[in-house]
């Protein structure tokens, strides 16, 4: 991912309109203009500007069928952005969440141990 590419990104999710259209894409694949219109109180230019933006920076895909061009969310810029500053840090949290779960396991186990030991009365 190219620095540009980057900035038109960041430049997209930055507007809250972009953001909701964005949600609404992803809950309705294949939604055309007009259904996305319906959806706030602004002017079919001004969601058309907003969708330009989305569309460049690839966050969504336009596809003709017919008269209607079907939009589509598009996963992998945000999936591009995710992984350049998480990937390296994934594999340290995963393996100390692990090292967590064996150390309360051992301590329930532990606990559980030690209150089933004092239960059992000794033998007259």
């Amino acid at each position: 991912m190219t620095p540009e590419s980057m900035d038109l990104l960041f430049h997209a999710l930055a507007s809250r309109v972009r953001r909701k259209l964005l949600d609404l894409i992803k809950e309705r694949p294949g939604c055309s203009v007009n259904d996305l219109c319906s959806e706030f109180e602004v002017s079919r230019i001004a969601i058309m500007k907003h969708l330009r933006v989305l569309e460049e920076s690839q966050l969504i895909v336009l596809q003709k069928n017919g008269r209607r061009k079907e939009i589509y969310f598009n996963v992998v810029p945000i999936q591009l952005i995710y992984d350049r500053w998480t990937s390296e840090y994934s594999a340290f949290w995963a393996a100390k969440t692990v090292d967590l779960k064996f150390l309360i396991e051992d301590e329930i186990s532990a606990s559980t141990k030690q209150k089933s030991s004092r239960r059992k009365k000794p033998h007259e």
